[in-house]
């Protein structure tokens, strides 16, 4: 196929090397929040550690992961994707092995934070930046492939994960999982990872020339390998936070449904059974919106898939207040689903996109960040309204504010002027 080809009609290799990142982004599971739902319960039964304190060292560890993620994106820049994908790839084994002794506070906190930096932050993040320096022009479909290796992650380690754990135990199950990811990652980055096509004598997308070095695309983009790249502070730029709030704004809102989904829906008359079902909707809608996402993203620049995520939001909080049937539910499932596909790709492209290639870290690592914390706090102001008025109404209508305040800022983004503003 054409769009494999490489300048000397071979498959174009940036393609084997988004393998890897997918995978990379597949094995980030132990990190998330997804597989370590599994083993929240065998590990309070087992410490002796109550729900709160649990969630609290938790929390605690995401905190950690947020400000590593810069420090990551920095030593992508300075070392290479393919070095660290293996570095990151060792400790995430360590932080697995290390979890399966774990036992008391301080020793759980070291593992959440440990398993949290390097999987829910760093992989996903050296994935992403590794694809986007491979390609220009279908870099929102090669985010996209990337992007479906957490979906695959979602359906598939949570179950595999709750079947290790029933015949090892949790701690033997974090064993499995740290030997399979140094056994199938490390070596897999080592030996077929490359940090740039022009490493290897080729430019990205396969294409036969270098990409413009100037801004060409219809949404400002700079699609090219420019030679500074951002320098300076770049989170002291206003249009850093333009598009960094809403692309933060999906993990916000969808991290704080999830996490009170069964209470949200209860108050409106669904059973628990039924609220816990509409993640299969959730998880089909959020990969086939993120197939979608990246041929958006190629045509029309980030920003469209980013505008489409805060609209399919915003719906879903419409929807999520009168969701008094199955259907219902199944319908604000699909539209959180699909914002959450859309986002990812969004997230994945908008930084080379708008930045360039080169010293990318410098602008995704911040941006990672503040999509990181976020995520972090978001189920506390919806269960602070809650607390104080008695019901979810007042949280959901203040939520539901969000994607419009976002979709005004994201406009307001300049891309001329934020390149300026940070490579003067």
């Amino acid at each position: 196929m054409k769009t494999f080809a490489s300048r000397s009609g071979r498959p174009f290799y940036g393609w084997a090397v988004v393998a890897v990142a997918t995978l990379a982004a597949f094995f980030s599971g132990p990190g998330q929040s997804y597989v370590f739902s599994v083993f929240v319960d065998p590990i309070i039964r087992d410490t002796g550690l109550g729900r709160v304190e649990v969630s609290t060292l938790y929390a605690l560890g995401t905190a950690v992961s947020a400000v590593m993620v810069v420090v990551v994106a920095r030593l992508v820049d300075r070392f290479g994707a393919r070095v660290m994908l293996a570095a990151i790839g060792i400790g995430l084994g360590a932080a697995c092995f290390g979890m399966s002794f774990a036992a008391g506070p301080l020793l759980l906190f070291f593992g959440f934070a440990a398993l949290r930096a390097l999987g829910q932050g760093s992989l996903p993040v050296t994935a992403n930046m590794l694809a986007a320096r491979w390609f220009v022009k279908r870099r929102g479909r090669a985010v996209a492939v990337v992007a479906l290796g957490i979906a695959a992650s979602n359906a598939v380690l949570p179950p595999a994960t709750q079947a290790l754990i029933g015949t090892f135990g949790w701690r033997g199950a974090y064993l499995a999982l740290g030997t399979l990811v140094v056994a199938v990652l490390v070596p897999l980055a080592l030996l077929i990872v490359r940090d740039r096509p022009e490493d290897v004598g080729l430019y990205p997308d396969g294409a036969q020339a270098p990409p413009a070095e100037k801004p060409q695309a219809s949404d400002g983009a700079f699609d090219g390998s420019e030679e500074t790249g951002p320098r300076g502070l770049v989170m002291l730029s206003v249009d850093f936070w333009l598009l960094a709030l809403p692309v933060a704004a999906a993990p916000f809102i969808v991290t704080a449904l999830v996490f009170h989904q069964i209470s949200v829906l209860g108050e409106v008359g669904i059973e628990p059974a039924t609220a816990a079902s509409a993640f299969v909707p959730f998880a089909v809608a959020a990969a086939a919106s993120t197939v979608v996402a990246g041929f958006l993203a190629d045509r029309f620049g980030p920003r469209t898939p980013l505008f489409a995520s805060l609209a399919l939001l915003l719906a879903a909080l419409s929807v999520l207040g009168f969701a008094h049937s199955v259907a219902l539910v199944v319908l604000y499932a699909a539209a959180l689903g699909a914002a959450s596909g859309f986002q990812s790709v969004a997230s994945g492209a908008t930084w080379a996109h708008f930045y360039g290639r080169e010293k990318l870290g410098r602008v995704q690592g911040p941006a990672t960040m503040v999509m990181i914390s976020g995520a972090a706090v978001a189920p506390l102001p919806l269960a602070a309204i809650y607390q104080a008025s008695g019901s979810y109404a007042l949280g959901l209508v203040v939520m539901g504010a969000i994607p419009l305040v976002c979709f005004v800022l994201a406009l307001l983004f300049d891309p001329e002027r934020a390149v300026r503003a940070t490579t003067a």
